[in-house]
């Protein structure tokens, strides 16, 4: 997935909009694809704002969330722990 266009030009997008130009206008006008204009336009009059959304999977839900204070053991144990010496513990669980 790519980066979200940025916010200054969102933020004239959004001006252009409340200035009375149409999504596909403004997106003409600012030089991005007229699709993504009128996905902002939509965003712009039921949100108020273009801001991206978020991007990515919640925070704490990955595959390692289960074992996390597991591995903070580990690292306050030994903070120069490396992931190579965590193999040999995979067998002994």
């Amino acid at each position: 997935m790519s980066a979200p266009l940025p916010a200054a030009l969102r933020t004239r997008f959004q001006r252009l909009i409340e200035e009375g130009l149409s999504g596909r206008a403004a997106a003409l006008r600012l030089k991005v694809s007229p699709a993504t204009g009128a996905r902002w336009a939509h965003q712009v009059s039921t949100k108020g704002h273009a801001e991206p959304a978020p991007q990515g999977p919640p925070r704490g839900k990955g595959k390692l969330a289960p074992h996390q204070a597991f591995l903070e053991e580990l690292v306050a144990q030994d903070p120069d722990w490396t992931c190579h010496g965590l193999i040999p513990l995979r067998f002994l669980t």
